[in-house]
């Protein structure tokens, strides 16, 4: 596959669905060749793939867990051999366990910290010596740091980890022209969020913002590819994409 020398390249962890999908399919549709990788479910990440590939974009998907330092090593050699390097890491992948604290599930913790805390600093580690000059790594926070709601204790310190990650890791990398930031996605309508909350809830949820209304991965998307290309002067921030909830 011939790749022009100026297309930039994209892996999207946690790209199979929900935000990382819709985040994979815009940075496709900005031009970028896009690895797309998923953890478990083959079927929709090879869909993903083809409806990229039908609009006229380029993707691969690679399969891998994210807090395993050797597979995600073999997702950025992919990269590099299909599309010559890699520009942009979009780290969407995790997962979320609710409970309050008196009630917490001690090993659901352990999963919790492997994926959403291991897993982050796995690829960070990656894409910090692997990123080209001029290229993105984006992270993932929730907007839950800022509301604290109940039951989100374990999943939002998580978040906070990230949070203190990125803002580090874009002071490593001072002279490499790589900007780190972060998204903290308010209540988006992916079924991460969607599982286990009945309609009254998540319209209680909706009206939080005053645009009352949920988010839709798109949305989001929209922010990842604002940090992904033109947003050369915004680093070591956290975008708080909300509707304006918090």
């Amino acid at each position: 596959m011939t790749v022009p020398t100026q297309q930039r390249v994209a892996i999207v962890t946690g790209g199979s669905r929900g935000i990382g999908r819709a985040s994979a399919q815009r940075l496709a549709a900005d031009g970028q060749a896009v690895v797309l990788v998923y953890g478990g479910n083959k079927d929709e990440a090879d869909q993903a793939v083809g409806e990229i590939t039908a609009a006229g974009g380029q993707a691969i998907a690679v399969q891998a867990d994210v807090a395993d330092e050797a597979a995600m090593t073999a997702v950025f050699d992919a990269a590099e051999q299909a599309f010559g390097g890699v520009d942009v890491v979009v780290h969407a992948a995790g997962i979320m366990h609710l409970s309050t604290v008196a009630d917490l599930d001690l090993d659901q913790l352990d999963r919790l910290h492997r994926t959403n805390i291991r897993g982050p600093f796995v690829v960070a580690k990656l894409a910090a010596n692997r990123v080209r000059r001029g290229g993105a790594i984006i992270n993932f926070s929730t907007s839950v740091m800022g509301t604290l709601l109940p039951t989100y204790a374990a999943y939002t310190a998580s978040k906070g980890a990230v949070e203190v990650l990125t803002r580090i890791l874009a002071k490593e990398l001072r002279g490499r022209d790589i900007t780190v930031n972060a998204v903290a996605p308010g209540p988006t309508a992916t079924a991460l969020f969607l599982d286990g909350k009945d309609a009254d809830l998540i319209d209680r949820m909706a009206k939080m913002a005053p645009l009352e209304r949920i988010g839709t991965p798109e949305d989001i998307a929209e922010v990842v590819s604002f940090l992904a290309g033109p947003a050369r002067w915004v680093n070591a921030q956290v975008l708080r994409a909300n509707g304006g909830m918090v």
